[in-house]
């Protein structure tokens, strides 16, 4: 599920470095006069290579759009894995900075590259982050929050946890949607049959059936941080899949 904030870049200004060029001087009568002299080799530059973000491959790298300054890095432990690591990036003038590390979880059966409804797996791709909501009050979100008693979460998880909270904040992931509405429309642009309702939510102990969790504290800051200004988005998948 979802909220917004953002983040302020550091301009880093290179030292230029110049050489001087020398012509012919003058000189006394009988004294040759001077060639002129050679062409400085301009300094290399000292400026370091903007920072790309860590364990992205070209590939995944080229699938985020060129406007966006805001990624959610989800890191899949495996291909059939419930674990996952969870950093948001901001993009500065000297590339990708890297937030804190947090874990989560995402579906039982880690991650399929053609999600359908009830393959209890997340699918893998680079969405944007467009509306937020929850059950409960807006923390401050900068994406547009959609409040409703519709976030109620009962019943127990895969491994007997309690669901009690799970969607007290969401962010909603645009696969499978139409984006501008409550996380609770589900409208489905690829068909019901490809499933939808994909979120990152609060984090309940256990595996999912398609969204990302994390803790409460760690969803109270996305909201917080995620501008629709800066047009964040969150790139998912288990790590060899990011790596390409």
């Amino acid at each position: 599920m979802i909220q917004r904030r953002t983040a302020v870049a550091l301009l880093a200004s290179p030292l230029l470095l110049t050489g001087c060029g020398g012509g012919a001087e003058a000189t006394e009568r009988h004294t040759p006069a001077r060639g002129p002299a050679p062409a400085s080799t301009p300094e290399p530059s000292t400026r370091p290579a903007p920072q790309g973000i860590p364990g992205l491959g070209p590939r995944r790298t080229a699938a985020i759009p060129g406007r966006c300054e805001q990624a959610v890095v989800v890191t899949g432990r495996g291909p059939n894995s419930p674990l996952c690591t969870v950093v948001l990036h901001q993009r500065t003038d000297e590339g990708w900075q890297a937030g804190p590390a947090w874990p989560g979880h995402n579906a039982l059966r880690g991650w399929s590259a053609h999600h359908m409804a009830g393959d209890l797996r997340s699918p893998l791709g680079v969405y944007t982050l467009s509306d937020a909501g929850g059950l409960l009050p807006d923390p401050g979100s900068k994406l547009p929050y959609h409040r409703s008693g519709g976030f109620h979460s009962p019943g127990t998880g895969f491994e007997g946890e309690p669901l009690e909270g799970s969607f007290d904040y969401v962010v909603a992931i645009d696969y499978n949607r139409r984006t501008g509405t409550s996380p609770l429309d589900w409208t489905r642009p690829l068909g019901p049959e490809r499933g939808g309702g994909v979120w990152l939510h609060v984090d309940h102990g256990g595996p999912t059936h398609g969204c990302v969790s994390v803790a409460k504290a760690h969803m109270k800051e996305l909201l917080r941080t995620l501008d629709p200004g800066r047009h964040p988005v969150v790139v998912m998948g288990y790590a060899d899949w990011l790596a390409h």
